[in-house]
């Protein structure tokens, strides 16, 4: 129950802040004995931080559908294509790359410097339209590589196109969703294909502890969310990449 709770926290904690949740995890495997969460565990995760960008955002959300504003959805859409198209195009690379502590490493430098780079960027005042949603979703496809983070380079790809800093974090989370919720929805497939054999070999996390996992990993998130705009709006964001150095260093040193 420790480990699902440690889990849970590293997920609400790392998924929203820019310190790459992927990153973390390998870090705390190595340094706590933490085991990687299994596939039924590892969706639960997932669902736990979409649920605490649902409740966060909820008003914007409820706005969104209720007044039909397909103008927004599409913008969600538009940001989201780049992502899907490097997640099947590079499948085998990035299973690899999640089990290499040395490119989680090195991954979590880069977004040190990336992070250290945006304090001297000016404050932009503007908002999402599709070339500044496309530009975010570029970065987010980046950011499928363990150990970059993905709120890191979307908040700072659209801190570099001008974009305000409440709205900036608003649709970067939502743009988010509709991958969290396809990725679970893969893996619930997958496991459903391939159940009488991971059963065989892997048995799963029972569902009431996957459930402990989700509920500390969404309300863990809900405060993690709400700790990141605190940082944007008074413009120390950019102390979080002194930390990703470190951690990348620490990655590496364990490699």
């Amino acid at each position: 129950m420790i480990e699902i709770i440690a889990l849970g926290v590293l997920q609400g904690v790392a998924e929203f802040l820019p310190i790459s949740s992927s990153g973390h995890l390998v870090l705390a495997q190595n340094m706590m004995g933490v085991n990687a969460p299994g596939m039924r565990l590892d969706i639960f995760l997932h669902v736990g931080t979409l649920v605490s960008i649902c409740v966060f955002y909820w008003r914007v959300i409820w706005r969104i559908v209720s007044r039909v504003e397909w103008d927004y959805a599409l913008k969600v859409i538009v940001s989201a294509v780049p992502a899907v198209v490097v997640g099947l195009g590079c499948k085998e690379f990035l299973d690899e790359a999640f089990e290499s502590s040395l490119m989680v490493g090195c991954a979590l430098i880069f977004t040190g410097c990336v992070l250290i780079v945006s304090r001297f960027m000016r404050r932009g005042q503007g908002e999402v339209t599709y070339w500044k949603a496309l530009i975010m979703g570029i970065f987010q496809a980046i950011a499928i590589t363990p150990g970059v983070s993905r709120s890191g380079m979307t908040l700072v790809a659209a801190h570099g196109a001008g974009v305000e800093a409440e709205r900036s974090a608003e649709f970067s989370f939502l743009m988010s969703a509709p991958l969290i919720a396809g990725a679970a929805a893969m893996e619930v497939l997958k496991s459903l294909k391939a159940a009488g054999e991971a059963a065989a070999t892997a048995p799963e996390t029972s569902w009431g502890l996957c459930l402990l996992g989700a509920a500390v990993a969404g309300i863990v998130g809900y405060w993690a969310l709400k700790f990141l705009l605190r940082s944007l709006k008074s413009q120390w964001f950019w102390l979080f990449g002194p930390y990703c150095l470190v951690a990348g260093a620490v990655a590496l040193l364990l490699s």
